[in-house]
């Protein structure tokens, strides 16, 4: 399944151009920094997650379910 994505942002290498279209490719560093912002945030904050817990579980699962909670209520709520 694919996503729409309207715009794809990235700085000025040459590589990105090769393999995204010319129709949803933006060079720009402002838009980039504010992306990459937000990545840093995301795993600083998955960082403290398991740092809060007094036990540390070893299922897969138990760690997507939990990220993936963290993420949907940070970024889409």
């Amino acid at each position: 399944e694919g996503y729409d994505i309207d715009v794809v942002y990235t700085d000025n290498n040459f590589a990105y151009s090769r393999i995204i279209l010319s129709e949803v490719h933006c060079i720009s560093k402002r838009n980039t920094q504010h992306i990459e912002r937000r990545h840093l945030t995301l795993r600083t904050r998955i960082k403290r997650l398991g740092h809060k817990t007094i036990c540390f579980s070893k299922d897969k699962e138990i760690h997507q379910s939990i990220i993936g909670t963290f993420i949907d209520r940070e970024f889409f709520v």
